[in-house]
């Protein structure tokens, strides 16, 4: 069973979902508070749990659509310019974004189990993730070819990024907290985000 994913789109799929990953939002704050409150392994467990969410979101995503690339034909089309024109809504979204102040506090200790809760519960309970993915994944693949290799390779990419950025925040969770605070890097961040979101949706409707 081959992928249909070139290494260029690898790459370039990679480099989204690191970017993604680096906005400070309720996940990277929460694996920063616990890391503070709790130590390393807990936080570990969190980002498993939001691991284990977006999994489930990228299946739901890549089967989905590619049931409704069956079924719908031609008209699949429409569906991918819809999904260029969200992510470069989200991209001006960000980029118009003001940073609201964050304050990270330490929290008591709690059980592995209720970490990766967590987690799970805060990829789960963002309705915005699958619309993501949905949008996002047509930009590098051809959804109605799209193999288990293919699945299996967008998830190892995505564990690579979640884990590499997440870890960062809870290594450096003192320095995180000092990045949370302030308004002017979370504002850079965003913009590098929302520039990144609106190229890919740029290239999502140019490649149909």
């Amino acid at each position: 069973m081959e992928t249909s994913l070139t290494l260029i789109n690898m790459a370039a799929m990679f480099a989204a979902m690191v970017t993604l990953a680096l906005v400070p939002d309720s996940s990277a704050i929460a694996v920063a508070a616990r890391s503070m409150a709790s130590g390393i392994k807990h936080a570990v467990m969190i980002i498993v749990g939001i691991a284990v969410g977006d999994y489930l979101f990228i299946l739901i995503a890549l089967y989905g659509l590619a049931g409704m690339a069956n079924s719908m034909g031609a008209w699949f089309d429409i569906v991918k310019y819809l999904g260029g024109a969200y992510l470069i809504i989200l991209g001006v979204l960000l980029w118009r974004s003001k940073p609201e102040q964050i304050e990270v506090e330490g929290i008591k200790e709690f059980s592995w189990l209720s970490n990766f809760l967590t987690g799970f519960f805060i990829t789960m309970g963002d309705p915005k993730a699958i619309i993501f993915y949905m949008s996002f994944l047509p930009a590098f693949l051809d959804i109605t070819t799209a193999t288990a290799i293919d699945a299996l390779t967008i998830i190892i990419l995505v564990t690579i990024a979640l884990f590499s950025v997440k870890l960062g925040y809870a290594y450096m969770a003192d320095k995180a907290r000092d990045l949370f605070k302030s308004s002017k890097a979370r504002k850079r961040i965003n913009i590098f985000a929302g520039s990144v979101m609106m190229a890919t949706g740029i290239y999502l409707i140019v490649r149909i």
